[in-house]
């Protein structure tokens, strides 16, 4: 019997080695045609005497990422089809559906024979759930090993048997710190937590695995035999008394409540650990089957699994223009964001000029790249000879001339139209006819620094997040006259270096900065109304934020913002900024010398460590400050999500954000916008356009006219539409 997406080849000992290896695609992962020949190889191996067990490996360098995206899609439209064909019954189909996963691997596990996977590279989700099913489990000691189940992380949980089969190999605590956490383990780790039984050399995965099956592995799992116990004796015991009162409070703690399937995890192994294994499994299915139908998940899945793949492969790159091959970028600026791009550029194997004013500020530029490969090499997160490859494809000069042969050059020298316009035409004078010239710019608009430039069409913006070696996204800012081919160049680029880009067009601020901004005036706001700034900063992540407003402007720096400010008023007149904001600013940077967190001292004090940072007690002497008893939490929170959701409808309404897989992506990745809302314009959809409207005139009739609803926000909610209805990415795409 053959197979599309697996072999089969039985050795002499009667061990049948099935390699998953689809065509086509770099990575194996779930699809429905994968579960169904699964299934015939279950029968077929069970059915054949011959075979005494069965060894599942990866024919690829990565064992599978989990499931498919064509899956993922199919339970949302399997629902939204059942609930308009059949109300009653639709929810019944969504469970049976959800299921199959779950008794596909049950199936194996109780089949008669005994299975082991050999897990080389990445093991996700499903495919992890699918090992976990196996009888024996091998894991590759090499690098590239991850194994997790992140499920978690895109709304959802594992809901493949993972919350069952975890807490019996595993302790309750680890087994809930994985899955909530969603954290990847290495295969040391996981043999420690005895989720796998052996970690193995490369070279040893198969026939580590077979020897598994020749010194008898048995083909049943615990759970399945009589006097079963899970790990420290289940629920009740005197541990478990300790650990799951605690429990809830931890993950309310760490999540506001604001993720449904995270506290599914919870109940799924406490409920499950008390009942029979396959009653477990049903009750995982019932919960997965719930969380599934959540606005959470289906936002979260949208765009944290779905929006940025496709992001990441291109959605946006214009058709037709030919490939870029990177044999060497220039970086012009060797400070502290221009080091950090020609290090990101170097980990991706391409070769880089780094060029400043002297070799000395060069190689303090390189400086910092050898600082970042030490530390990673120190935990072993790199080894030596890969940090000095990478190092190796830096070269620091002053020399502009090496710039003749470069294929992209990125501007990142200081914020200065007048800086910008002298490196510029230094580039061009020695920059190839092909090549595009990109800058790293957060606020200065890209038309007017392309006009700059002799050939606009081919100078584009490229904004870079900082710190430039964690942060994934890259803003790729359109000038009046960007050509196809500087999009496509910069879009390539950012694959190269393995980042998530969005394409804006041009704008003071950009997309993301002018939502960060937002957030961080609202902040200021509340400031003047006497809000105390525990409350704003303890509101905003209560709301789902990473940081409070105040702790991001001390991040960025409140002297910026003063810089901003003034430069606003300089091109803008006084009326674009908030007098009483300037006022704010001006005296912590003027009266009181706090800068942000560089200096020290901002927003909040930074002492020394391992002391932690604490608010300024200052701050409640500038204002009068209000009683926190009469201040309604739950107000803050809407007017700081809200405020930053309204700018991103205001930059769709002004064509600067063209696609709302971008503008709920970047600003997830930008600055952490509450991820379980799916981004701004999801966090809309989410609650309703009608909704949201309502809930903008609200605060606008007591907390200032920025809070008006849009046009284009009254006009959607009159018509019931959505943003991903009226903006949407497979119509524009189609057309």
């Amino acid at each position: 019997m053959s197979y599309k997406n697996f072999s089969i080849e039985t050795d002499a000992d009667g061990i049948a080695l099935v390699t998953w290896d689809m065509p086509d695609k770099s990575m194996n992962v779930f699809t429905v045609e994968v579960m169904d020949e699964l299934d015939r190889i279950i029968d077929q191996v069970v059915a054949d005497s011959a075979v005494k067990g069965v060894v599942i490996t990866s024919g690829k360098s990565s064992f599978s990422g989990g499931a498919d995206l064509s899956m993922i899609k199919g339970s949302f439209d399997l629902l939204k089809e059942a609930e308009a064909a059949d109300p009653a019954t639709a929810v019944h189909k969504l469970f049976d559906a959800t299921g199959r996963m779950t008794w596909l691997f049950r199936k194996l596990e109780t089949c008669g024979k005994p299975w082991v996977s050999a897990i080389n590279g990445t093991c996700m989700g499903g495919a992890f759930e699918m090992s976990l099913a196996c009888h024996g489990r091998v894991a590759s000691n090499a690098k590239s090993v991850k194994i997790a189940l992140p499920e978690v992380k895109v709304g959802i949980f594992p809901g493949a048997g993972g919350t069952q089969r975890v807490p019996r190999l595993a302790n309750a605590q680890d087994a809930l710190q994985m899955m909530t956490t969603g954290s990847s383990l290495t295969g040391a780790r996981a043999k420690a937590m005895n989720l796998v039984h052996q970690v193995v050399e490369p070279d040893q995965l198969i026939p580590a695995a077979k020897q598994m099956i020749k010194d008898g592995l048995k083909p049943v799992q615990p759970w399945d035999e009589k006097g079963f116990k899970a790990p420290g004796g289940g629920i009740w015991t005197p541990a478990s008394a300790q650990l799951w009162p605690a429990a809830p409070a931890i993950l309310r703690r760490e999540t506001a409540g604001n993720y449904p399937g995270a506290l599914a995890i919870l109940k799924c192994v406490y409920e499950g650990l008390q009942v029979p294994f396959e009653t477990g499994l049903r009750i995982e299915q019932r919960y997965f089957t719930h969380i599934l139908q959540t606005t959470e998940a289906f936002s979260m899945i949208r765009s944290l699994f779905i929006s940025m793949q496709e992001l990441g492969k291109g959605a946006r790159r214009p058709a037709g223009v030919p490939k870029s091959e990177f044999k060497k970028v220039a970086v012009v600026g060797a400070g502290f964001m221009g080091a950090s791009i020609a290090y990101v550029t170097a980990a991706a194997g391409i070769p880089v000029v780094l060029i400043d004013r002297d070799q000395e500020a060069a190689d303090k530029g390189k400086a910092h790249s050898e600082g970042l490969v030490t530390g990673a090499i120190g935990k072993g997160r790199m080894s030596k000879e890969d940090g000095e490859t990478l190092l190796s494809l830096i070269t620091p000069t002053p020399d502009y001339a090496s710039l003749a042969d470069a294929d992209l050059v990125i501007e990142a020298v200081f914020e200065d139209r007048t800086v910008k316009k002298e490196v510029t035409e230094k580039i061009e004078a020695v920059l190839r006819e092909d090549a595009i010239l990109a800058s790293n710019t957060s606020t200065l608009p890209i038309t007017g620094l392309a006009k700059n430039s002799k050939r606009p069409n081919q100078f584009i913006g490229i904004h870079f997040f900082s710190p430039v070696d964690k942060m994934m996204l890259v803003e790729v800012i359109l000038g009046k006259e960007t050509g196809d081919k500087a999009l496509a160049t910069a879009l390539d680029y950012v694959a190269a270096i393995k980042k998530t880009p969005i394409v804006v067009n041009d704008t003071r601020g950009f997309y993301v900065n002018r939502c960060v901004f937002r957030y961080m005036a609202e902040a200021y706001d509340m400031l003047i109304e006497g809000v105390p700034a525990a409350m704003i900063e303890n509101a905003a992540k209560m709301a789902g934020m990473p940081v409070g407003p105040l702790a991001l402007n001390d991040e960025v720096a409140v002297d910026l913002s003063y810089k901003i400010f003034k430069a606003s008023i300089a091109d803008l007149g006084p009326q674009s900024v908030d007098p009483r904001h300037m006022e704010l600013v001006t005296k912590l940077v003027e009266g009181e010398g706090r800068l942000g967190r560089k200096a020290g001292k901002g927003f909040y004090d930074y002492p020394p460590k391992p002391a932690r940072k604490k608010l300024w007690p200052g701050l409640k002497d500038l204002y009068p400050q209000i009683k926190p008893e009469d201040v309604d939490v739950k107000v803050l929170k809407e007017r700081l999500l809200a405020t930053i959701a309204l700018e991103a409808a205001r930059t769709m309404e002004e064509g600067i954000v063209t696609d709302p897989r971008e503008a709920d992506v970047g600003s997830i990745l930008g600055f952490g916008f509450a991820p379980y809302t799916g981004g701004t314009l999801s966090y809309i959809d989410g609650m309703g356009v009608k909704t949201f409207v309502a809930l903008c005139e609200k605060l606008a009739t007591k907390y200032g006219d920025h809070f008006q609803p849009t046009p284009l926000l009254k006009d959607m909610a009159a018509k019931g539409e959505t943003f991903y209805t009226r903006f949407a990415p497979e119509t524009k795409k189609a057309a």
